[in-house]
């Protein structure tokens, strides 16, 4: 117990500093944040999160908790061919989605209709006590979901970070959905497993790092405190969060403040609650189920969050796979590289489609 202990007043005493230094730190990066900010801004005027779906609706997970669930269909109107859901990562929600959900119904080669939904204790979603924050229940919700609005017809999954880590969890659980409906998977910035492990890159998410595991600790002692060190340190978190999500090219002051409002409105105590999982995920054996698909696995190269090398381990067991290297992007590569993300998310659905033939989706 004593390293537990140790991390506990480690991260104790972070925080005690984080709540009287933090309003100085913050005076000091505020101006060159501003700066930051008045920069000529490609996105100052893009709704970002703010499109409107085609329907929402609410998907009861088998343990009760609810989960919002958003659906767009084609832009011409006509019939799909193929349901795509989108999972999204740890601390996020489903606008991460934005650029994907503006631009790929627009598609006509081939038409797709889309599903997103908030994970459990995200988002618009109910959230979810803490034995239920595990990725095999995400694996069951997102089963729920398939089974809610895309009862037929074939479908594409498309997973970022902990989204992808759903999927394998579903894969495990039902590897028979694989071989008769799902037509394709896209893995973008995630890991099958080993996460901290000897001989990958030991990211803030291992469990061997004490920093979140005395986070955790204390955020169940003395959860006021750490939300008032998060408050106040606003100004610091934005800095933060633009360098860690972010790779080395400059990015979009408005994207980050998306990524900072999506995180900022995840509670300490959902973000420590599936530490645990995170770290214990090991999922390599039911990448197996994804041979029959057609797979892209796509990362950023300056990922600070999920190394590129866990993808690269990923595409090693799925040799058939298409494994994309997008330079100089970070972790929330669908958000700073888009375009080319979106492209290869078309030419996905195009091999998926390609594959299986000509057919309708009617959802639900």
């Amino acid at each position: 117990m004593k390293p537990v202990w140790q991390a506990l007043a480690w991260t104790t005493g972070v925080l005690g500093a984080a709540i009287t230094g933090a309003a100085v730190g913050a005076a000091a990066q505020s101006s060159r944040i501003a700066a930051l900010r008045r920069t000529d801004d490609p996105y100052a005027d893009e709704p970002l999160g703010r499109l409107q779906p085609d329907r929402r609706s609410t998907v009861t997970a088998d343990d009760g908790v609810p989960l919002a669930v958003q659906e767009i269909k084609p832009a011409d109107g006509e019939h799909a061919e193929v349901t795509v859901v989108f999972v999204h990562g740890y601390a996020l929600d489903s606008r991460c989605w934005h650029f994907q959900r503006r631009d790929l119904p627009e598609l006509t080669d081939p038409r797709v209709r889309l599903v997103l939904y908030d994970q459990r204790s995200h988002g618009r979603s109910g959230h979810s006590a803490k034995r239920g924050s595990t990725i095999d229940q995400l694996g069951r919700d997102l089963d729920a979901v398939l089974r809610a609005t895309a009862r037929r017809g074939p479908v594409v999954l498309v997973g970022h970070s902990m989204g992808g880590m759903t999927i394998m969890a579903l894969a495990e659980q039902r590897p028979e959905l694989f071989r008769d409906r799902v037509l394709g998977v896209a893995l973008l910035g995630t890991s099958a497993g080993g996460i901290g492990a000897s001989g990958m890159p030991r990211p803030w998410l291992s469990r061997y790092n004490p920093v979140p595991r005395g986070l955790a600790l204390l955020a169940g002692f003395q959860p006021g405190l750490v939300e008032r060190a998060r408050r106040t340190g606003a100004q610091l978190t934005w800095s933060v969060i633009r360098s860690v999500s972010a790779g080395e090219l400059r990015v979009s002051p408005a994207l980050v403040d998306l990524v900072a409002d999506m995180i900022g409105a995840t509670t300490v105590e959902v973000v420590t609650d599936f530490l645990d999982t995170i770290g214990s995920h090991d999922r390599r054996a039911a990448l197996a189920a994804l041979r029959g698909c057609e797979v892209l696995v796509l990362a950023g190269d300056a990922d600070r969050i999920t190394a590129f090398e866990h993808s690269e381990a990923i595409a090693a067991e799925l040799p058939d796979g298409e494994l994309v290297r997008i330079a100089d992007s970070g972790h929330m590569v669908m958000l700073e590289q888009h375009e080319a993300v979106t492209e290869q998310l078309a030419a996905l659905l195009r091999r998926a489609v390609a594959r299986n033939g000509s057919g309708e989706v009617t959802g639900s």
